[in-house]
């Protein structure tokens, strides 16, 4: 299902320490004081920073229909995301990779935190909600 505007919006401010601010007198996401992604109006495309002009280049290649550039962002290690052909789970994990790549240490520490507690706790009530084994009779027990 294609992910909409509003949609690619949520998912960008669902990360801690993302607020939203112009760049360059547009509405864009930050972490901070760093450029996270824009949504442009112009076509519903999202700007997302990547970490190479190889990988920018390697999703153009592999999925044109998702992703593109312009004129503007050739020189730039940025990808524009068609949001009517990425799902929301494909586009949550990219904006992942990016909020990992940017966020201030402190914000990394405090994510990493809240996923060990979170993942504590599942293994917790994975455990109470086994069935509890029966002994195995062995020889050795008769």
């Amino acid at each position: 299902m294609p992910v909409t505007k509003t949609k690619a919006r949520e998912l960008a401010l669902s990360f801690p320490g993302t607020l939203e601010k112009p760049s360059y007198g547009k509405p864009a996401v930050f972490v901070a004081s760093k450029f996270f992604i824009r949504i442009r109006a112009e076509d519903g495309a999202m700007v997302l920073p990547v970490e190479a002009m190889e990988q920018r280049d390697m999703l153009l290649e592999l999925d044109p229909k998702t992703y593109f550039i312009t004129d503007h962002y050739r020189s730039y290690p940025c990808i524009l995301v068609r949001l009517s052909q990425i799902s929301a789970g494909e586009l949550k994990v990219m904006l992942e990779r990016r909020w990992q790549r940017i966020a201030p240490k402190s914000l990394l520490r405090l994510s990493l935190a809240a996923s060990n507690t979170t993942s504590a706790t599942d293994a917790g009530l994975a455990a109470t909600a086994r069935p509890a084994r029966r002994a195995r009779k062995t020889h050795r027990d008769s």
